[in-house]
């Protein structure tokens, strides 16, 4: 039997949302679901972070500071100058009070959707994947390479998008959280060590 009312929730999310993060939000959650069959995770889980990873992105900004220090939240000068980045820390705080969502595990690929981390789970790294490369998405450099590479290494997915990522916002497109620069160091000498040793990057 399932835990998580899906249709229900589908339909509390949606009144949070505009049409256009509604639309990729539902496109997360088929990808997330997709990549989770592929890499053996829980499909339902998958289904309802995917659903709620962005359940807070809608919030005005200056509403997003306020409820983050409402809730002891740590806000970094990166989010403070760029406060839509707090969604993510944010979103995982309404899926549990909002939502009822209680499981760690979906609760941490909420957080750790925008940014990645070093280590990841392997549901937090469906999350962030699923986040780029949803069918709605079309303005991603190599997105056509990634979305290959996705349902083959999930960990080099996971390099590829930190990589393409930090690229376009070195490139003055935004701020750039330094997590996101430390889950690409952790990625990227993942994979060459990896390599040297000939193991698979799947795991």
């Amino acid at each position: 039997m399932a835990e998580y009312n899906l249709i229900k929730l589908q339909k509390k999310v949606r009144k949070e949302l505009d049409a256009a993060r509604y639309q990729h939000t539902l496109g997360v959650m088929f990808t997330a679901a997709a990549l989770a069959m592929r890499y053996g995770a829980d499909i339902e889980k998958a289904q309802v972070a995917g659903l709620l990873h962005d359940c807070a992105k809608c919030i005005p900004n200056d509403k997003k500071i306020r409820m983050c220090k409402e809730r002891g939240l740590e806000i970094t000068k990166v989010e403070l100058d760029a406060p839509y980045l707090l969604h993510s820390k944010l979103g995982a705080c309404l899926a549990e009070e909002k939502y009822g969502i209680k499981d760690p595990e979906i609760l941490s690929a909420i957080q750790w959707h925008t940014t990645g981390r070093p280590n990841m789970t392997t549901m937090e790294k469906i999350i962030f994947t699923a986040d780029y490369i949803e069918p709605a998405r079309c303005k991603a450099e190599n997105l056509p390479e990634v979305r290959k590479l996705a349902f083959h290494d999930l960990n080099l997915t996971v390099c590829r998008i930190l990589e393409d990522t930090l690229h376009y916002l070195d490139s003055g497109q935004g701020e750039i959280d330094p997590m996101s620069r430390s889950a690409f160091r952790y990625y990227h000498n993942l994979f060459f060590e990896t390599e040297d040793k000939g193991h698979s990057l799947t795991s």
